[in-house]
């Protein structure tokens, strides 16, 4: 493997100032100065051709003066090669990734723009690389752009704000773009550019403040994250509710799970088992939908109040107890036709949520 041009270039001038420092010390024994002795080791290593300083007519001072010819030109050499690769490595590296982003950023099709690298940026991309999905990253810093590659991911140095940049960025056959930069009116002015250039791109918009919301909504954004509220809101979460039972036993955060599987077309319901119920001194698998099982048992609450999470099959059910499951609204609404079980009301807020 051949040494880097940084190796090469230090150890080149290390052997080129030894050089010149023995040549000098071997002239100044034969009885010049010192003065003269490196005049003439520089003017032998570089071929200027000027005069000898004295007359070179001993043996010894012509192996000295062919010494330094042959050795000292050879470490000069070698030096200037190591810069000279350093300088085309660095060229055709940057010229190879300039046309392999190229070629990668003409390929993509109903990808996502993820505008900004910084934090929130960085994140973003490194989950939809995860699942594998196709995105392009826009910087404007050159670091981050390079960290972005070396992370294995598509990324071009560029102004998002600006519409030349979007274009080549493929705005126009993108499914999504994530504006992540930290500066409200940039993400406002990018979502108002990204309208201009593609109606139908779905804009996810970060904002520092609550105010900002509304703004960013207007210019464009169909979804605005607010990472201080929601980094808020789950550390709160974790001081207040650390354990999957807490989770089930409190209100705002029972009533914050059910909206989050609503958006999915599921629904979390407690289901009480009522003093008729054929379920009564019966087992968890005996609750059944036309033989099958269209939702999820995620725990069974007993009458005195204690948390069974994930309770098995053969847990048996008495009157009273209420069991929590997760499902489609059919399924649920046969599950409580079939075994006369009853739906808890949750009191959120003063607001009575079925």
């Amino acid at each position: 493997m051949p040494p880097s041009p940084f190796r090469r270039i230090f150890a080149g001038l290390i052997v080129f100032v030894s050089i010149c420092v023995v040549a000098s010390f071997g002239y100044v024994r034969e009885g010049w100065t010192l003065s003269d002795a490196l005049y003439m080791v520089v003017i032998t290593i570089f071929g200027v051709g000027y005069g000898e300083v004295h007359p070179v007519e001993t043996t010894s001072l012509r192996v000295l003066t062919i010494f330094v010819i042959v050795f000292g030109y050879g470490a000069a050499i070698y030096t200037v090669g190591g810069f000279m690769q350093f300088l085309i490595d660095g060229e055709l590296h940057n010229a190879f990734r300039s046309r392999q982003v190229s070629q990668g950023i003409a390929k993509l099709r109903d990808h996502t723009i993820v505008c900004g690298f910084g934090r929130m940026g960085s994140i973003v991309a490194g989950e939809l690389q995860e699942r594998e999905r196709p995105f392009l990253v826009i910087d404007e810093s050159p670091v981050r752009v390079a960290e972005a590659h070396e992370a294995g991911m598509l990324a071009m140095l560029g102004n998002a704000t600006e519409e030349e940049t979007l274009k080549e960025a493929g705005i126009e056959y993108a499914k999504s773009l994530a504006t992540m930069l930290p500066d409200d009116a940039l993400n406002a002015f990018i979502c108002v550019t990204v309208r201009d250039l593609n109606r139908s791109v779905e804009v996810v918009s970060r904002g520092e403040s609550q105010s900002a919301e509304k703004r960013l909504r207007r210019c464009g954004a169909d979804h605005v994250v607010m990472a201080a509220a929601i980094g808020a809101k789950r550390a709160t979460q974790l001081l207040l509710h650390p354990s999957a039972e807490s989770l089930l036993n409190s209100d705002d955060a029972t009533h914050q799970l059910k909206d989050e599987l609503s958006m999915i077309g599921l629904q979390m319901e407690e289901l009480k088992i009522g003093n008729t119920s054929v379920l009564v001194g019966k087992s968890l698998q005996d609750i059944e939908v036309r033989g099958n099982r269209g939702f999820l048992i995620v725990a069974v609450r007993s009458v005195d109040g204690g948390v069974d999470m994930n309770p098995s099959g053969t847990r048996k059910l008495a009157a009273g107890d209420k069991v929590i499951v997760v499902g489609h609204r059919d399924d649920l609404a046969e599950l409580c036709a079939a075994h006369t079980l009853k739906r808890q009301q949750i009191t959120y807020r003063g607001a009575t949520l079925s």
